[in-house]
């Protein structure tokens, strides 16, 4: 894909979503690395509604280790995979507080030594916590990068380094957002919405969905669901 059309797609991006964010609700970093090692296989809807129940009880490191793995897999137990994510929430906690006075570290390295942290948690969390230019790609990052064109990958890894060197340094920040989101609402994986999608001009996928008859059309930015 040529930088002109890259730039448009992000350019078209930005200007229905100006300030895009994750869908996961938080207030500190704290509650936005709890939040994200619970959403793995999970939805960001399951995640919410499990900690509102959880961060009115204990939201800091202190008094979520204070509840023990049995007290916060209660809080979790709606989430897939509670058990193990309670077990490694409370090892991660004891760390904050022994290694890093209770704060969560905004560096790569001391991020993924978390217990239930890997590369896209810790890229999410440098991301949206810290402002920092990471790209945490999941399957509907993958899955965008490679039908528009704009990053062909086998793996993950190679899908985010691609589009790290090749998305514009006004968009970078914000990218991660603007393509979970767009696959998430616009380009899905069994039925993308194409007819519906600002950049469907743009994109190389060669399979798009065809659009409906005249009369069944449904006028639609691809956002009008954020």
């Amino acid at each position: 894909m040529n930088p002109t059309k890259r730039h448009e797609i992000f350019s078209r991006l930005r200007a229905v979503n100006p300030h895009p964010t994750t869908e996961l609700e938080y207030t500190t970093p704290f509650e936005l690395l709890v939040a994200v090692v619970l959403s793995a296989q999970s939805t960001d809807k399951g995640v919410n509604l499990a900690t509102r129940r959880l961060f009115p009880v204990a939201n800091t490191p202190e008094a979520i280790h204070a509840l023990g793995e049995e007290g916060l897999a209660d809080f979790i137990r709606t989430i897939g995979l509670y058990k193990s994510k309670a077990r490694h929430l409370i090892a991660a906690c004891r760390m904050l507080i022994e290694l890093h006075g209770s704060q969560v570290p905004a560096e790569r390295a001391a991020l993924e030594a978390l217990p239930g942290v890997g590369r896209k948690t810790a890229n999410v969390i440098l991301n949206t916590a810290f402002g920092q230019p990471t790209m945490a790609v999941d399957t509907h990052i993958f899955r965008v990068a490679n039908r528009t064109g704009l990053a062909h990958g086998k793996t993950v890894l190679d899908v985010e380094k691609k589009l790290l060197k090749t998305i514009p340094d006004e968009f970078r920040v914000d990218a991660h957002h603007w393509l979970i989101l767009h696959g998430r609402y616009v380009c899905q994986a069994r039925k993308p919405k194409c007819p519906e999608c600002i950049i469907a001009d743009l994109c190389e996928y060669k399979d798009k969905t065809p659009s409906a008859p005249e009369g069944n059309k449904k006028r639609s930015n691809g956002f009008a669901s954020l």
